[in-house]
């Protein structure tokens, strides 16, 4: 779900909120934010700032994306990393490494390992639940946060639910259900990682946020954020551009 959200670069928003409820829908808000940045396909420039215990990183990453399923990003800097490219198809997912010149197929023992030394993973890329239907999802707050009217829902997963998580918190405005802080929980019901949502600034007529933070609980020195400096939307884009031989150029 929140790579989803990262991927955003990858998507559009597409679902309008109906702000004259009077009752809180549910199922309407948490498909308004799974729905963020999603359309028939994207193009886009973002930057991803890392920052661990020990170092920091800085990437510039160009990406694009069909639907749901298709996703390309390349690194265009800094010089040393230029041209290494993850290719998402499905749930496949491939990195191009060209310093050797290699595509490497990610298998399902590191899927839980780390996308770009950041703290997104690979399995995050493939994920593609949506909360009104993996999760039994309820209001359970509504009131001000921090001087802030908000609407917050709690999400349990089903029983059969193919997802990570023993609980997500969502954190909306209540006047425009954007975004502002989406908790991730273990199965043991500890918090484990924060999202939030900044910077909303207008695309195609759309109020969206374009700087996401990820936050470890248990590294609050850590974080990883990212800021997307172009978005575009519904293009027409080459049909072999998600494919194998275009992961190399």
């Amino acid at each position: 779900m929140m790579f989803r959200l990262f991927c955003a670069t990858l998507f559009f928003l597409s679902v309008a909120p109906n702000l004259h409820a009077t009752k809180v829908d549910v199922k309407k808000i948490l498909d308004h934010v799974d729905d963020l940045y999603r359309g028939k396909s994207s193009h886009g420039i973002m930057q991803m700032h890392v920052k661990t215990e020990h170092w920091e990183r800085k990437l510039k990453i160009e990406f694009w994306s069909q639907g749901k399923e298709q996703s390309l990003m390349r690194i265009l800097e800094p010089k040393k990393e230029k041209g290494t490219a993850t290719l998402k198809s499905g749930k496949n997912i491939w990195n191009y490494l060209p310093k050797i010149k290699r595509v490497i197929k990610i298998p399902s023992s590191m899927m839980g390992g780390s996308w770009m030394g950041s703290h997104f993973t690979n399995d995050d890329l493939v994920k593609e639940s949506r909360m009104a239907e993996d999760f039994n999802c309820s209001s359970s707050y509504s009131g001000k946060r921090q001087d802030i009217e908000v609407i917050e829902i709690s999400c349990i997963p089903k029983e059969n639910a193919a997802v990570v998580w023993g609980k997500v918190l969502v954190r909306v405005q209540k006047s425009d259900w954007q975004p502002i802080e989406i908790e991730y929980y273990d199965e043991e019901i500890q918090l484990n990682r924060i999202m939030t949502f900044d910077n909303f600034k207008m695309v195609k007529k759309r109020n969206i946020p374009t700087m996401m933070t990820l936050q470890p609980i248990d590294k609050p020195e850590e974080k990883t954020i990212v800021s997307y400096d172009e978005m575009n939307f519904d293009l027409e884009l080459p049909k072999d551009l998600f494919s194998l031989r275009h992961l190399q150029h």
